[in-house]
């Protein structure tokens, strides 16, 4: 193998702390020139983002504190797989939990590893179009507002450092690059 030459080998491995979200890992390594080194990480079971575009082609987001920064966040609809179920029901059911909107038309993008040097987790970008507004079903105790905005006036907060949730961004990035014609996006209907 090409990268053989990169890999660490795992020797050992304890679990630090298991919560209702995180598992918290810290393994033991044998590092590839021989020596040894301590690896701590989160295992996550991996999360899904939708950007919502409304027939219009404004985008449909969310504004929602984020406890760890103590600060409201702008970012794309998005949320943690539930065992068992699939990326894409994911993505339909956070879009129509969080915002209401029920989307037709479907298209997986990526994946984004956003916090590679300490978490497992995984987060799939699709898009979502052809939406119809409906009722929210928010989990409890979770509290966020909706609300529409244009891609540039999402470019504009990017450039003045405002816009920085990272799934966001990429997501952004996804939506130029689609727009004009770089990223093909392979549409599915779905109901």
């Amino acid at each position: 193998m090409a990268d053989e030459h990169l890999i660490e080998h795992k020797v050992s491995g304890v679990q630090v702390y298991a919560g209702h979200f995180l598992d918290v890992r810290c393994d033991q390594v044998h590092t590839p020139d021989g020596g040894s080194a301590t690896r701590e990480y989160i295992v996550h079971p991996g999360a899904v983002m939708v950007v919502p575009v409304l027939d219009d082609g404004r985008l449909v987001m969310e504004r929602q504190f984020r406890y760890p920064l103590g600060r409201v966040m702008l970012e794309f609809p998005a949320g943690k797989l539930d065992p068992g179920e699939t990326r894409q029901a994911c993505a339909q059911r956070e879009l129509a939990e969080e915002t209401g909107y029920r989307a037709t038309r479907w298209a997986r993008a990526c994946v984004v590893h956003n916090a590679c040097a300490y978490s497992t987790e995984g987060i799939e970008i699709w898009f979502a179009r052809d939406l119809q507004p409906g009722p929210r079903r928010l989990d409890e105790g979770e509290f966020l507002d909706v609300c529409h905005m244009t891609e540039a006036e999402l470019d504009l907060l990017a450039r003045q450092g405002e816009l920085t949730d990272v799934k966001t961004l990429i997501g952004l990035q996804w939506l130029q690059k689609w727009r004009a014609g770089l990223w093909p996006l392979d549409w599915v209907a779905c109901a």
